[in-house]
């Protein structure tokens, strides 16, 4: 039996080329129907490395070294691959309009493993200002050391972007939309048309988006990443990462990952399988939820300013109508307080988790002034352009109502 396409009656977007809907291809986009003992779920097939039945099959592999489909592709080595993780990645890749995915042990490790794979000894990046730390980090530190220089540019500035670029050295731009912790939300389109221009490659990570909310690839992206920890799988249980494009690059960067090592074990390649498939559920409901909790924070007077590309009043809200369905389930604002009245609001909620990260069915809230920034002063934040007022809100799939109230009584203790 093959799935037929339904109707499909969600909001159209201009660039959504696929004909199922996005909870029909969360449930059985990349599926391979001719499973181990017809099992419905992809099986854990928990194994580090595969025999061959004799000389004659270990020859025939070497020589037709392809990957096969699902469960019956030969593998050689889990480091190499592995049928629950293959599963997985054809899932991500049907979700994103790729041609291929590869999933890693964590969104670093898939960060990491692209740009050292694909970087030479004095090689240049442009990053936007507003990406993840641990990406700063990673760009301005430990590439630095290999003789990779990377240029910061605030996000938004399309112009000092492109001014940014040095030719026949410039090898990636890399940004995030939607942006942590801001939500700004980068014009895909164009940083497409400036690196086609110029001849560079371009890589978005797409975690705060979801291929749910936005396709970056359909726009001319090169690479979107995800950290699949968050909203792909969506439970707080696994740590993923994964890069999807065009096949030939994410072949060579499979091939890659095989060197490097980061390879996602089985048991976490089943629960993200498992997680996808609720995933167009999860993130519609959390994109509903945002939308109401950011409208009611921007109302109330002991809130200063909310930041959700969903309102007018964010910097990006043209950009994000152009480009996204939903909004996504994070909402970050500035509470009228300091440091130590942001915190007594953050103890005051009861229904959110206080913990880092996003994206679950559990909502969790931060301050990341201490999340992230504990070691730094108050001055040292602000350069980086993070207030001690800050709050990072992750919706989950609790009822708004619930989570509104939530906040209501909550932003009392500001005034203890």
């Amino acid at each position: 039996m093959t799935v037929k396409p339904g109707e499909n009656t969600e909001k159209q977007h201009p660039k959504r080329t696929r004909k199922m809907g996005k909870n029909t291809l969360s449930v059985h986009g990349g599926d391979n129907r001719a499973r181990a003992h017809q099992a419905i779920p992809m099986p854990i097939v928990q194994t580090a490395t595969y025999a061959f039945a004799d000389t004659a099959d270990l020859i025939d592999f070497m020589q037709q070294k392809s990957w096969g489909d699902g469960i019956h592709g030969r593998e050689e080595y889990g480091r190499y691959g592995n049928p629950t993780v293959k599963a997985v990645e054809g899932k991500v890749a049907a979700l994103e309009g790729a041609e291929d995915a590869v999933l890693f042990s964590s969104g670093m490790a898939a960060i990491t493993s692209l740009l050292l794979s694909s970087l030479p000894t004095g090689a240049h990046l442009v990053m936007t200002d507003d990406c993840y730390r641990r990406t700063r980090q990673f760009c301005l530190s430990f590439l630095k050391r290999l003789g990779i220089e990377t240029t910061i540019v605030a996000t938004g500035d399309y112009d000092a972007l492109e001014a940014a670029i040095e030719p026949k050295r410039t090898r990636f731009i890399i940004s995030e939309s939607p942006t942590n912790p801001y939500l700004r939300c980068v014009d895909l389109e164009l940083i497409a048309e400036i690196a086609k221009r110029h001849k560079v490659q371009t890589i978005i990570d797409s975690t705060f988006g979801t291929p749910v909310n936005q396709l970056p690839l359909s726009y001319g992206i090169d690479y979107v990443i995800h950290s699949a920890t968050k909203y792909l799988g969506g439970h707080h249980d696994l740590l993923a990462g994964v890069v999807a494009g065009r096949k030939s690059r994410i072949s060579a960067l499979r091939d890659a990952r095989g060197v490097l090592g980061g390879i996602v074990d089985p048991q976490s390649a089943y629960l993200l399988e498992r997680g996808l498939k609720t995933l167009g559920l999860r993130v519609s409901q959390q994109n509903e939820t945002a939308l109401k909790v950011a409208q009611f924070l921007e109302t109330h007077p002991d809130v200063e300013r909310v930041w959700y590309p969903g309102l007018p009043s964010h910097p990006d809200h043209a950009i994000a109508q152009k480009q996204m369905i939903g909004f996504g389930g994070v909402v970050s604002f500035e509470v009228r307080g300091d440091l130590q009245s942001t915190s007594r609001f953050i103890d005051a909620m009861d229904i959110p988790y206080i913990a880092p990260s996003l994206g679950g069915v559990d909502s969790l809230i931060e301050q990341p002034a201490l999340m992230s920034y504990f070691e730094k002063t108050t001055e040292e934040r602000l350069e980086v352009g993070i207030k001690d007022n800050l709050v990072r809100f992750a919706i989950g799939v609790e009822d708004a109502v619930d989570l509104i109230a939530d906040l209501d009584q909550a932003l009392k203790a500001l005034h203890p």
